[in-house]
């Protein structure tokens, strides 16, 4: 069972260029390929920059939506209440 499992995923490996396999005698070798692993790097990194970016613009929003909240509460007499 176990086996059956590591050899899906060394073919899934294998299907994206991430390893190559070679045979030697009864051995199977899996060789790491680095430059797609640097691609894949590359890939993640725009996409880790876009959501860090947009998370911040979030923040920065709530902190105006929260401060405009906690003013309309002063003016009003009433403490802010989260329901």
């Amino acid at each position: 069972m176990i086996n059956s499992l590591v050899t899906e995923h060394l073919k899934v490996l294998e299907k994206a260029r991430l390893i190559t396999k070679n045979r030697e005698a009864q051995w199977r070798l899996c060789k790491l390929n680095g430059d797609a692993f640097k691609d894949v790097a590359d890939w993640v990194e725009e996409y880790r920059t876009f959501w860090e970016q947009s998370f911040d613009r979030l923040d920065a929003y709530l902190k105006i939506v929260t401060s405009k909240n906690k003013e309309k509460g002063k003016k009003n007499g009433h403490k802010n209440q989260v329901q």
